[in-house]
């Protein structure tokens, strides 16, 4: 009788391999999402700096009793604090006799006339410029994984999904090592393209690995909403996390946090995975050419990218708009993206069970329509209650989306092509990605030439103008061959389907291999 071996047992377990993978997404998406109240804040905070002691040199080198003036103003000023004193575009362009005083915390200017209160920054010069450069910033993460997943994809056939998975680890930890202690502009820049290659290797091993698990369509459905679980919580606690940690701790201390996290992951990964493992495909995958000529994945990876691109948007502008419109603090620039996580949470954990019935095109079509409703009404908020609504649709909406076209994905490569799925997945992963690379890129640049109302109504109507290309999702037509397959290895209907690989548990461990090449 064998004796029991419990790594064995880990290692054969399809429950804690979704485990794994949801750690994964969970702290790829927090680290995602962490910077998006501080970037902003933490560039503005280095470009007054610069600004204001470029002041401070030229008023010093002045004689007189105007220059000792402004020279005892500027020493005074806290560059980045709501309760402090922020230098107005007037002081930063005037001579010295121009310069601001303080009374009872609030900015006055000669005439006495309040011109700062509640920490409303007012020098829209440079948050106007910031608008640009924070975009590029996030942009450089997802940029990286459209570079990075052609490669991937082919090499998870290739090696299968441990090394990769691994690798993704590996890379994401010192990312976050590099965001904690870099202090420039450069360095951040560095720091996110660093996150992207991570992505790319946790994002598509992972979504592969799990629909090489889980071949019984429903189950996939439901694994793959609760691997996109793991994102959504990501999401969700990322950004509060990261404004309430910089406003009340420091820079640092949020990324160091996630640092000792994601050392935790690759205990867990090290225990599950064999990261030291070649376990290639058995069967020849489709090269990504034949992938990218099927009109169906192509219909599908642009609902991704269009139900994306519009949070993608937000995330560079949505803080600064807030900044310059509602005079919000610190904490509250992650906050606002609260409803947006909270109702993608759920929208991801309710749809991967509902889409099975309702149909997943039905669900991803109406997920597009409100998405496109809710971007629109953005701008129609006051304050950052009014930001609730919106946001709150806008989250549930992706979350219909992404737990529909993601397990859809698997199923179109099942029924059209080889049950092969790192390709299909490093498409996914780069629909995914062109939406967060092109939203940020080019929304900084449109909302200096038209506004952020007037993006918010393009990218909101782009989507409702797309979701009825959804239909053709409806009932996709089989390869004959793969048909003939299918219906003679299980005669159910595809909605509930077997793929035409030996199906196990979970072939991780070299046992496996050798009890399936016995028989």
């Amino acid at each position: 009788m064998p004796c029991f071996n419990p790594l064995q047992w880990l290692r054969e377990s399809r429950t804690l391999v979704l485990v794994v993978v949801f750690v994964a997404l969970l702290l790829d998406n927090m680290l995602l999402t962490v910077v998006v109240p501080i970037i902003p804040s933490f560039l503005y905070a280095i470009e007054l700096k610069s600004v204001n002691d470029s002041l401070t040199h030229n008023t010093t080198s002045a004689p007189g009793q105007a220059g000792y003036e402004a020279a005892t103003f500027s020493s005074v000023i806290s560059y980045y604090d709501n309760t402090t004193i922020i230098l107005t575009d007037d002081t930063v362009n005037s001579t010295s006799r121009d310069f601001s005083r303080t009374v009872n915390g609030s900015l006055l200017t000669e005439e006495g006339s309040a011109v700062r209160d509640r920490g409303c920054v007012k020098n829209n010069d440079i948050l106007m410029e910031e608008n640009v450069r924070v975009g590029l910033l996030f942009a450089s993460k997802a940029l990286m994984q459209l570079v990075m997943n052609p490669f991937v994809g082919p090499l998870t056939n290739r090696i299968g999904y441990h090394i990769p998975m691994f690798a993704g680890f590996v890379v994401m930890f010192l990312s976050t090592i590099m965001f904690a202690f870099s202090e420039t502009y450069i360095l951040l820049f560095l720091a996110r393209m660093l996150q992207g290659i991570g992505s790319s290797f946790s994002s598509v091993a992972g979504l592969g690995m799990l629909a090489s698990v889980y071949t019984d369509d429903n189950e996939r459905g439901t694994a793959m909403g609760i691997a996109l679980g793991g994102l959504a919580l990501g999401v969700l606690f990322g950004a509060p996390f990261g404004s309430v940690m910089y406003e009340f701790v420091g820079k640092k201390a949020p990324f160091l946090v996630l640092a000792c996290l994601a050392l935790m992951d690759g205990a867990l990964q090290l225990s599950i995975l064999q990261p030291s493992k070649v376990s290639p495909e058995s069967a020849q995958g489709p090269s990504l050419l034949t992938l990218l000529r099927d009109p169906y994945i192509l219909i599908t990876a642009g609902s991704i990218c269009f139900a994306n691109m519009g949070v993608a948007m937000l995330e560079p502008t949505l803080p600064i708009w807030m900044m310059q419109t509602m005079c919000s603090p610190n904490w509250q620039l992650g906050i606002a993206f609260l409803p947006a996580s909270i109702s993608y949470l759920i929208g991801t954990n309710l749809f991967a069970i509902l889409a099975n019935k309702m149909g997943r095109w039905l669900c991803s079509m109406i997920g597009m329509l409100i998405v496109g409703v809710s971007l629109i009404c953005v701008p129609l908020a006051k304050d950052i209650y009014g930001l609730i609504g919106p946001n709150g649709g806008l989250g549930f909406a992706i979350g219909m989306v992404d737990s529909s076209m993601m397990p859809i994905m698997g199923y179109l490569v099942d029924l059209r092509h080889a049950s092969v799925y790192g390709s299909v997945y490093a498409i996914a992963d780069v629909a995914f990605c062109l939406g967060f690379a092109i939203g940020p890129s080019t929304g900084g640049a449109i909302v200096r030439a038209i506004g952020f109302p007037s993006l918010m109504v393009i990218i909101g109507i782009i989507n409702i103008l797309y979701a009825p290309l959804c239909c053709f999702l409806r009932n996709p037509t089989a390869r004959e061959e793969k048909m003939a397959v299918l219906n003679h290895e299980c005669p159910m209907p595809t909605e509930s389907y077997r793929t035409q690989n030996t199906c196990h548990d979970f072939p991780l461990s070299d046992e496996s291999f050798d009890e399936e090449s016995k028989e």
